[in-house]
């Protein structure tokens, strides 16, 4: 019987409010992250991710799944890395609250983040 490989685990701590604004992505009903990475993903990956937000300790578990991936030299010199998608539930309800809490007026500028 074949076992799925285990998600890979990615610690991101994000420190400024900029980096998080280029980070997040809103798009997605539960909310997501960008994270910028070499390693080969495909869609669907589940992706175990320990999230820290700027001027936070508290280090927010998340189990997403890869949605998008900006591959290598990619247009326009956006950074190679995958985009996760927060899984359903009251979880990531509140994280991503928090973040959009935290983010507050940034989330209506048109500043080019690593997003869609």
């Amino acid at each position: 019987m074949l076992s799925s490989p285990r998600p890979s685990v990615i610690q991101l701590a994000i420190k400024e409010k900029s980096a998080l604004y280029a980070a997040y992505i809103p798009l997605f009903a539960e909310g997501g992250i960008f994270i910028p990475s070499q390693r080969d993903y495909k869609l669907g990956d589940d992706v175990y991710v320990l999230l820290s937000l700027p001027g936070e300790s508290e280090r927010y578990p998340v189990a997403g799944k890869v949605a998008w991936i900006t591959p290598p030299k990619a247009a326009n010199n956006r950074t190679q890395g995958i985009g996760i998608r927060f899984p359903e539930g009251p979880k990531s309800q509140a994280l991503r609250q928090k973040i959009e809490a935290l983010l507050g007026n940034l989330l209506a500028s048109d500043r080019q983040t690593q997003t869609i």
